[in-house]
């Protein structure tokens, strides 16, 4: 067969990679496919490094309670920020030893009998169901304890001195105490990471976030302390059992807030009614005083300073972290919906004051 029985190519097609596109608007309707597909793909990341991107948040929280605490010194001890910060994770470390050494002991008993008291109650709720005609079988009754365990095991054996999850917890403070004691470094880095035309707008939220994470952290410790606190005496006083290990389970859940109520009532109320029905009655009176003065009055008050979050908004971001991440997305929902929240606000600070966003390239 002669060159001429083939037809002649066009000339700009000579060289041509069989992958290439030529035509314009199937170049434009590639790039916006490769964009969805970068952003899927970036999603599937986050979604994969989930744990590791909570231990890194949980490090930042961690980091701004001890900042917090370093600014509070600065007003009244004229040193260096490096030495306060000594301070105040001083004070920590003893603060845990003596929950250790003084109260370990007796909190260790108390949550060694913690599971058989629930157990037991959980037998005379359902034996009083039983008297009035509703049916519940054995296993449903074992089925219940395990979930109620699973919910709160992990809290009674920290309380224990079994802390689970070491590894996180070491590197959430090993992390955090970096991240408090010099924190320039790291502010550096993140703005070198974003072009210039934006790292004055990064400055100002990372800084309106800063300040709020602080503030709202102060309010949840004066929260939990004082719950604690409130729980441990009106307790006492009633002759409840097991006092200490349920103040300091209520303190340590009123950081998750509505939840962390919930969970802790239903045990206050059960180890209550060991002790006779008069007895529980006076603990669900407690629990409920204890809820409403720190719901109504405590949290609000320190609130109006702090980050108003809808409580709906609030619980359904906690509910959807808690399924999709486990134990530390519920712990940490809180504090991320503030960072969130406080991000947004000032974007829109700025486009409402004519800052517009300046256009991608």
């Amino acid at each position: 067969m002669s060159d001429s029985d083939h037809p002649e190519l066009p000339e700009q097609a000579v060289g041509a990679s069989p992958t290439q596109i030529s035509n314009p608007r199937l170049q434009e309707e590639a790039r916006r496919a490769l964009v969805w597909v970068s952003v899927i793909g970036f999603v599937v990341l986050a979604v994969y490094l989930a744990q590791t991107l909570l231990v890194i948040f949980g490090a930042l929280v961690f980091a701004a309670i001890i900042d917090g605490g370093t600014r509070l010194l600065g007003r009244v001890l004229p040193i260096g920020r490096t030495w306060r910060a000594a301070i105040v994770l001083l004070f920590g470390a003893l603060f845990a030893a003596w929950l250790v050494r003084f109260a370990g002991t007796q909190i260790a008993e108390q949550a060694a009998q913690f599971p058989q008291l629930v157990t037991t109650e959980l037998g005379r709720l359902v034996g009083v169901l039983r008297d009035n005609g509703v049916q519940i079988g054995q296993d449903e009754i074992e089925g219940l304890a395990t979930q109620l365990f699973t919910g709160v095991g992990s809290v009674t054996r920290a309380i224990g001195g079994v802390f689970g999850g070491l590894t996180t917890l070491l590197l959430i403070v090993i992390i955090g105490i970096y991240l408090a004691v010099d924190p320039r470094p790291y502010e550096r880095g993140l703005s070198w990471m974003v072009p210039e035309q934006h790292r004055g707008k990064l400055a100002d939220t990372l800084d309106h976030m800063a300040y709020s994470m602080r503030r709202l952290l102060a309010g949840r410790l004066l929260g939990m302390a004082a719950e604690g606190a409130f729980t441990y005496i009106a307790l006492t006083l009633v002759g409840v059992p097991m006092a200490a290990l349920l103040a300091l389970i209520t303190g340590i859940l009123a950081f998750i807030p509505n939840i962390g109520a919930i969970v802790s009532g239903v045990l206050m109320v059960l180890v209550g009614f060991s002790g006779g029905t008069e007895m529980g009655l006076w603990t669900i009176g407690i629990y409920l005083a204890i809820q409403n003065f720190d719901g109504y009055v405590l949290v609000p008050m320190i609130a109006k300073k702090t980050v108003d979050l809808a409580p709906a908004l609030v619980l359904g971001f906690q509910l959807v972290m808690g399924v999709l991440f486990g134990v530390l997305g519920l712990t940490f929902a809180d504090p991320m919906l503030a960072m969130i929240k406080v991000a947004l606000e000032r974007r829109a600070h700025r486009l409402d004051n004519g800052d517009a966003e300046p256009a991608a390239d």
